[in-house]
């Protein structure tokens, strides 16, 4: 739909004003406080005007743009030692509204329920390392901003000798409620026994099965089983299972930003803006920041996942 002039003029002076007087919504939606820009040692940029006059008027005249994240997942999102949200996610979704020239507020939102909240009008966008997959194209857009594997985790020293995927076969793995993971492991041909894949909750509750024995093996996106082997208990509590022919991890796929898909004037400022922070280089310090380097895109494309089946 096309906007007045006086609108547009309207939201941003709106934005203006929020951004001055520092009052927007803090992480939980409800409080008051300063706007939520990057800190410290975070990835920063500068507003771009054209970019904010893309986003769509409710937007601009709420003055923040809402994401849904679930936390933990590192490196994609985790907490620091004061509750800040910091990661790949939330720190690229505050560069993105940086960028966009607007104020940010990220909430938790446990994963298999992140589509049915934006679908809910809880959430403008998710971020939260989705993998972009053609059954989930038919609720949302992808703009995508890493391609990457799964990976198995076991137990230091390889207790069950794990050594390829067939080898999951009548074995017990562990994954995240709602993951592509599950699905794919599902689908693994095996000549005897299927794999007994253990759906949980959470991320951290599929680990715990694996450290407590309950299941052979984990699996989840390759980089974050990397991140997880390299940082518990200073690396010798796991282990990756490494397959020479898959170096970037199992049926490596795309993962993106996801909007629902009637919101279009949505889709196309936060692919520019995406695209904006790539050409500047700042994408690449944020991927660098959270050891993600190996997964970078060469651009904000939309829908990958479904063009690449």
């Amino acid at each position: 739909m096309h906007k007045t002039l006086n609108g547009a003029l309207i939201g941003v002076l709106a934005i203006v004003s929020i951004a001055l007087s520092g009052c927007t919504s803090g992480s939980d939606g409800g409080d008051v406080g300063e706007p939520n820009l990057p800190q410290g040692e975070e990835i920063e940029t500068t507003p771009d005007p054209s970019l904010t006059k893309l986003l769509p008027e409710d937007i601009r005249e709420k003055g923040f743009i809402g994401i849904a994240v679930d936390i933990p997942y590192p490196p994609f999102a985790s907490y620091d030692d004061n509750g800040r949200e910091v990661g790949f996610d939330p720190e690229l979704g505050r560069l993105l509204a940086q960028k966009l020239g607007i104020d940010v507020v990220i909430s938790k939102q446990p994963f298999d329920s992140v589509i049915p909240s934006l679908q809910a009008n809880k959430h403008d966008i998710i971020m939260s390392g989705m993998n972009d997959t053609p059954e989930r194209e038919k609720t949302i857009t992808f703009v995508d901003y890493s391609l990457g594997g799964f990976a198995i985790l076991v137990r230091s020293g390889n207790p069950t000798n794990i050594e390829t995927l067939t080898d999951l076969c009548g074995k017990t793995v562990s994954v995240q409620k709602s993951t592509v993971q599950g699905e794919l492991l599902r689908a693994t041909e095996c000549p005897g026994d299927p794999i007994d894949v253990m759906e949980l909750p959470t991320d951290p509750d599929a680990l715990t099965a694996l450290r407590a024995g309950k299941s052979d093996a984990y699996s989840s996106d390759a980089l974050v089983a990397e991140y997880v082997a390299a940082t518990t208990d200073d690396g010798n509590t796991y282990e990756i299972v490494r397959d020479p022919k898959n170096p970037a991890g199992f049926n490596p796929v795309y993962s993106g930003i996801g909007v629902l898909k009637e919101d279009t004037q949505l889709i196309d400022a936060v692919q520019k803006a995406l695209q904006a922070l790539m050409d500047e280089g700042t994408y690449q310090q944020v991927l660098d920041r959270n050891r993600m380097s190996a997964y970078a895109v060469d651009s904000a494309e939309t829908n990958l996942g479904g063009k690449s089946q």
